[in-house]
């Protein structure tokens, strides 16, 4: 028992996400709608997984169960050792908008979870202003969001995860709503800042490619009622190129999610 949080100590030997048999039904038997049936797996501590499938497949669900913003029916999810109950400190979230706040500067919206969670102030702006740098937006602190481009505001909604130093952080197709070339430079800045802050990630895409390109490990999900269709290592090495979609090897990956996921045509 951690004396100082009240909290069970966290469990380091084993995986940092265990989800067992979890299932979610909306609404109630016998007309209710299965959403996931008994998904199960590990993710080990600093890993970076990516969870792929077409629309509709139970992916946002899965994750907001995992953030603790909805229970499971059945099953249970479990982070470092201690079940996901509800919304936790060790949680970070990334949405496809951003949702910064328009009346606050950059800086300001970064140090929103501090803020909230009444951390110290002057190692939280030490920390912001560091993640600033990582992300390059050095020189933007005091720049609002209407100031800043679609990756810009991007970057300021993943480092605000990061600011509280989260456990876990969880993406829900961060850059779905950009464009492609815009996409394909924040799978990069992504890749980029996973190597240097090695957080254990799990992300949420319907991007065959975009799974592949930034994942450790790929879970691909069946349509509703979302299950495991597949789930395999990704072995090329880091950091990743975008060349290295060209490659047969990037290939291969990208075949085995289609086969999984049924798809001929992909889903990107």
């Amino acid at each position: 028992m951690d004396q100082a949080t009240g909290l069970q100590s966290p469990d380091v030997t084993g995986p940092a996400i265990a989800v067992s048999e979890l299932s979610l039904i909306y609404g109630t038997r016998p007309t209710g709608v299965l959403a996931l049936d008994r998904i199960s797996f590990d993710i080990s501590d600093g890993a970076f997984v990516a969870i792929v499938g077409p629309s509709g497949c139970g992916k946002s669900t899965l994750l907001k169960i995992l953030a603790g913003l909805l229970p499971a029916t059945s099953g249970q999810a479990k982070l470092r050792g201690t079940a996901i109950t509800g919304p936790r400190r060790d949680i970070g979230v990334v949405f496809q908008s951003p949702v910064l706040f328009p009346w606050r500067d950059v800086l300001s919206n970064v140090m929103l979870p501090a803020d909230v969670q009444r951390l110290d102030k002057s190692e939280m702006r030490n920390r912001a202003l560091d993640l600033v740098k990582l992300v390059g937006l050095t020189g933007f602190e005091k720049r609002y969001p209407r100031e800043l481009s679609g990756g810009m505001q991007q970057r300021v909604g993943i480092i605000r995860a990061l600011i509280h130093d989260p456990a876990l952080l969880l993406m829900d197709e961060p850059f779905g709503a950009l464009d492609a070339m815009t996409r394909e430079t924040m799978n990069v800045e992504l890749q980029r800042i996973w190597m240097e802050r090695k957080k254990t990630v799990l992300f949420i895409t319907h991007s065959t490619s975009e799974a592949v390109f930034l994942a450790d490990r790929v879970i691909a999900m069946t349509p509703r009622p979302g299950r495991v269709a597949d789930a395999f290592d990704v072995d090329l090495p880091r950091p990743r190129p975008l060349e290295v979609m060209n490659t047969e090897a990037f290939g291969a990956y990208v075949k085995r999610v289609r086969v999984a996921l049924k798809s001929d045509g992909g889903l990107d």
